[in-house]
């Protein structure tokens, strides 16, 4: 009786641990390989916004003492986000920091619910939920792009009124308005402020955009029944893993960008 009751356990431990047998710590293989490119994107990710750390600290913060009381974009000193990131579509001139890309930060976050919410409605193998939630977070996934879209064509629009710049032509200082950021020269500061600003927001959007067209094909598999005759609904958890790895590097981005 307790020789079967110990092989019993060990049984079970075997099953459930790295000792063996084919889903181990009750993972399966395709979750596992895509947790291991979670933790290879994350790398990548960190080494980006350490390297903004690094050249965002090495100039310096605008302080009116020495660079005037009003605020001007320079390329002297690395501009304050608040100034950059102050428009809203449809209120041209108005001054609304941040709430813009607040509003988008809250749909990707929003998106992330109700993923979660399709997960869990694939554990209970109701079909029609999953079509659901899975339509909201692809509608979601699709608005941030477009909200991404307008930020950028902004960014690239630049001010009104634009910033001027001296430089050196011909042995002669002369004096130009720039208008918006290229990955040459920048009206909001450092040229590196913009070139880091497109790679970076750039390479998180391709990840939503990739990310929304797994949500389309899986919510495509799930109006045709797929899942329902192989009997389960992982690819949706799968999927999920890469959709809610994709928001959190956003709060990443989002504070780095917006708020530092």
């Amino acid at each position: 009786m307790a020789a079967t009751a110990t092989t019993d356990a060990t049984t079970t431990f075997d099953k459930k641990t790295w000792m063996g047998g084919v889903e181990p710590m009750n993972a399966s293989y395709g979750k596992l390989m895509m947790w291991f490119f979670l933790i290879s994107d994350t790398f990548t990710f960190s080494a980006l916004l350490v390297t903004y750390g690094l050249i965002r600290f090495s100039y310096p913060a605008w302080d009116p003492a020495i660079h005037g009381e009003v605020f001007q974009f320079s390329n002297l000193y690395w501009p304050i986000p608040e100034k950059v990131y102050n428009s809203v579509p449809f209120f041209h001139g108005v001054d609304l920091p941040l709430v813009f890309v607040g509003l988008m930060t809250f749909i990707l976050i929003f998106s992330s619910v109700t993923m979660v919410l399709a997960v869990e409605a694939g554990h209970r193998r109701d079909r029609a939920d999953v079509e659901k939630y899975m339509l909201w977070t692809i509608l979601g996934g699709l608005t941030f792009l477009g909200s991404q879209a307008w930020e950028w064509s902004h960014f690239i629009h630049g001010t009104d009124q634009g910033t001027i710049i001296r430089e050196l032509v011909g042995g002669e200082w002369i004096q130009r308005t720039i208008f918006g950021a290229n990955l040459i020269e920048n009206q909001y500061g450092p040229p590196a402020f913009a070139d880091l600003f497109f790679f970076i927001t750039g390479f998180h959007g391709t990840h939503v955009l990739s990310g929304v067209v797994l949500n389309i094909l899986i919510f495509y598999r799930t109006a045709t029944g797929l899942y329902d005759r192989r009997g389960h609904y992982e690819m949706v958890e799968k999927v999920g893993l890469y959709w809610h790895f994709v928001d959190l590097v956003w709060v990443f981005v989002f504070t780095f960008f917006y708020l530092v």
